[in-house]
């Protein structure tokens, strides 16, 4: 049985429909990149997978759970299995790094300041910010921001790790980084990881699969390699990032 399962799944906003009856489907420990323009509804299915928004229609599944049907302690028990990388990475300026990272342990956890320092070492060390822990967010790239919030994603042990477009706004360099280090936290701790991008070489790099969006609805699903195979206009316009083709004529 897979992991996530999304049927036929629609999202209105007003008049404006963004997810128009998808499905698919997500393994254990697969790797899952979703791409598309901006507007096609990419953040929306994340949002989804932890019923931070209802469907209007369809239904979202996880571990054979209908979210939609579960109370609120069910659905916290179903959060806790699950973390969020976002985008900004969403560190409170206000505590340090270490504290940042084992927030989640702290107020959903309960565990003691002893409990939680050994666990956050471990995950700044495995991000490469071992001696962070004492600085305030403020003292920090934005590189370095971004691998504090891989950290306090995977200090929960969760089973998956949703990224909000993990490279925008960084350097080549740096994006390369946070590339390597999604790759190396999936296989050490053996995360289904289910991200949306606009960057391709990110999705190249880190999709076992990848889906794209258009128009609300899925227009391909497939490995890395047959989506650089594939002949339709749509995914190859999009792919090499050419200006002229049918995603522009449509707009």
């Amino acid at each position: 049985m897979p992991l996530i399962e999304v049927e036929q799944l629609s999202k209105r906003f007003g008049q404006h429909t963004v997810l128009d009856g998808i499905s698919l489907s997500i393994e254990r420990g697969e790797s899952v990149v979703i791409i598309g323009q901006s507007g096609t509804g990419k953040s929306v299915v994340l949002k989804h997978l932890i019923r931070l928004l209802e469907p209007d229609d369809g239904r979202v599944i996880f571990d054979g759970c209908d979210l939609a049907e579960i109370g609120h302690a069910e659905l916290t028990d179903v959060r806790r299995r699950i973390a969020m990388v976002f985008q900004s990475a969403a560190l409170l300026d206000s505590l340090t790094v270490g504290e940042n990272v084992g927030l989640g342990l702290k107020e959903t956890r309960r565990m003691s300041s002893s409990e939680i320092a050994p666990i956050v070492e471990e995950c700044l060390e495995l991000v490469g910010l071992a001696d962070a822990a004492d600085k305030m967010p403020s003292e920090l790239s934005g590189g370095m921001r971004k691998r504090v919030g891989l950290a306090r994603a995977i200090a929960n042990r969760p089973e998956v790790v949703l990224y909000d477009e993990p490279t925008t706004g960084l350097d080549p360099v740096t994006a390369e980084t946070i590339n390597e280090l999604i790759v190396s936290l999936n296989e050490r701790v053996n995360a289904t990881s289910v991200a949306v991008t606009h960057d391709m070489h990110s999705a190249f790099m880190i999709a076992h699969r990848i889906i794209m969006l258009h128009r609300g609805m899925i227009v391909f699903d497939g490995t890395p390699q047959e989506i650089q195979a594939s002949g339709d206009p749509i995914v190859r316009q999009f792919i090499e990032g050419k200006a002229v083709g049918p995603l522009t004529t449509q707009v």
